[in-house]
């Protein structure tokens, strides 16, 4: 999925499960923050301290560089939480090892990350690791069937539209983009030979993967659940009744699904925005934003700086620093990734570290 539902829907169920409008914010920026986090290593200050932050996504460019996206202590954690065959934990899906690492909407696994992530709530960053942990758990619709490592359970061939026409441009896409690499090494990791497809709110579409496996996918349809469970894990959260939706806020999403139909997830954002602006789901008019990098963004108001590295240079120490959003967003990724890695996923017979 894309920052149109990391941020923007995320704000909105949030908030229709009960969050504060501050407290939404929180959660909704910590979400779309995985697909922006790209920096990682030491940072120093003037003082002597120094702070550790780490990588939750890479950037496009990296999508070139094979070394990159071998990390799995990125790609599995963050983006394709394995599935385990959609199996608890002392049962093994049939098939080879793959099958284990092939995401899967609502798996035991993450069902075990919600309960790891609740039962941290307490801590400074619970909102922010809440955003986090909301961010892969509706991934799991969005990258289902796909796995975060390079397998050919991954390749895509014959993918059609919502008409079940084959789409001409896909092929000629792929190619373009990986025109000076191997193309049947680097783009058969996670869905990069489906390019957007398993992001688009409004696509329904179908493939062959790469094990003969004839794909069909219904987002609109998948989404809404996603954000429908995605409220309940909320509810659940803060310790209420879990009922889900409301029935007039799940079909106002389901609308926006259908009239956002463009393939620009800036845009689709920017549309999400302004229904929140103008009170479109019932829940109280607010002007939200999100600022990834620069003036005005997490790191400018916790290092301030709007370089995108620099991490050579040392920064200014202020006591600021300690309770700020980006720092708690990225304790709470490193406590995420190693509950992920060291303590759920080895139940399931899955080392990926």
């Amino acid at each position: 999925m894309q920052i149109d539902l990391h941020h923007g829907m995320t704000w909105v169920v949030a908030r229709a499960a009960g969050f504060t409008e501050q407290e939404a914010e929180i959660i909704a920026h910590a979400s779309q923050y995985v697909d922006d986090a790209t920096n990682y290593g030491h940072i120093e200050f003037d003082n002597g301290a120094a702070y550790e932050r780490i990588a939750t996504a890479h950037k496009m460019l990296d999508y070139k560089n094979l070394d990159s996206l071998k990390n799995m202590k990125v790609w599995v954690p963050f983006h394709f939480l394995p599935g385990n065959g959609g199996l608890p934990a002392g049962q093994n899906p049939s098939g080879s090892f793959i099958q284990k690492l092939v995401c899967k909407p609502y798996s035991y696994v993450a069902k075990d990350m919600i309960t790891e992530c609740i039962a941290d709530k307490a801590r400074p960053y619970g909102l922010h690791r809440l955003g986090i942990t909301s961010h892969v758990f509706i991934d799991t619709w969005g990258h289902q069937g796909f796995a975060g490592i390079q397998h050919k359970v991954n390749k895509v061939n014959e993918i059609k539209d919502l008409n079940g026409e084959a789409e001409e441009t896909w092929s000629e896409r792929i190619s373009e983009y990986f025109s000076d690499i191997f193309q049947d090494d680097i783009p058969s990791l996670g869905h990069g030979q489906a390019l957007s497809h398993p992001d688009q709110p409004h696509q329904v579409w179908s493939y062959i993967n790469g094990l003969d496996e004839k794909v069909v996918r219904d987002n609109p349809s998948d989404f809404l659940v996603a954000a429908d469970e995605l409220c309940k894990v909320y509810q659940a959260y803060r310790g209420k009744e879990i009922t889900g939706l409301g029935e007039s806020v799940k079909q106002e999403i389901a609308k926006c699904f259908i009239e956002f139909n463009m393939d620009d997830g800036e845009v689709r954002h920017q549309l999400w925005l302004d229904s929140i602006k103008t009170d479109r789901f019932g829940l109280g008019a607010y002007t939200l934003t999100y600022i990834a990098k620069g003036e005005g963004s997490w790191k400018h108001q916790a290092l301030g700086t709007t370089r995108a590295k620099g991490d050579d240079d040392s920064y200014p120490f202020r006591r600021e620093f300690l309770t700020s959003n980006w720092k708690y967003f990225h304790d709470a990724a490193k406590k995420h990734r190693l509950c992920v890695i060291d303590d759920i996923l080895p139940r399931y017979g899955i080392c990926v570290s």
